[in-house]
């Protein structure tokens, strides 16, 4: 499927990779559908692009390449609403908040992306009110695993 996106113009994706957010994002309830892009040549980085708006798209990570002590239970309402059972199915991802100098990003630990990865299903979930939705990202920490 052809998609126009915010950062890299038009892009053909594989629409059995398009994954469904079917309460939408915060902002954004009328977006459904999101491709995850890779960034060229960074790993750390995708895109988080809505398949049917050029104009909404986050840049997202695995939280757990900077906060490797973040942790959360979800609560069984997520689990169900996604078809979770196992730990294995479940991605976690974060939006950042991209600042320029860039070491002075954020990352919003607070409400974390949890996404189903065997059915592509997912949302975005509020895991504590004590977390930062803004907590530092310190890029000098990222490590791929």
């Amino acid at each position: 499927m052809d998609i126009e996106t915010k950062y890299f113009g038009n892009m053909n994706i594989d629409e059995k990779k398009v994954i469904r957010f079917e309460n939408g994002l915060p902002g954004f309830y009328d977006e459904k559908a999101f491709a995850l892009i890779d960034f060229p040549d960074n790993p750390v980085f995708q895109i988080l692009q809505s398949v049917t708006a050029a104009h909404v798209a986050f840049v997202v990570t695995n939280p757990y390449h900077f906060h490797k002590d973040y942790e959360f239970d979800l609560s069984e309402q997520v689990k169900d609403e996604l078809g979770i059972s196992k730990v294995k199915q479940v991605k976690v991802l974060s939006i950042l908040t991209l600042r320029d100098p860039f070491d002075q990003s954020t990352i919003n630990l607070q409400a974390p992306l949890i996404i189903n990865a065997d059915v592509l299903k997912g949302q975005q979930v509020i895991v504590s009110e004590d977390i930062s939705p803004r907590t530092p990202l310190q890029p000098e920490k990222a490590k791929v695993e």
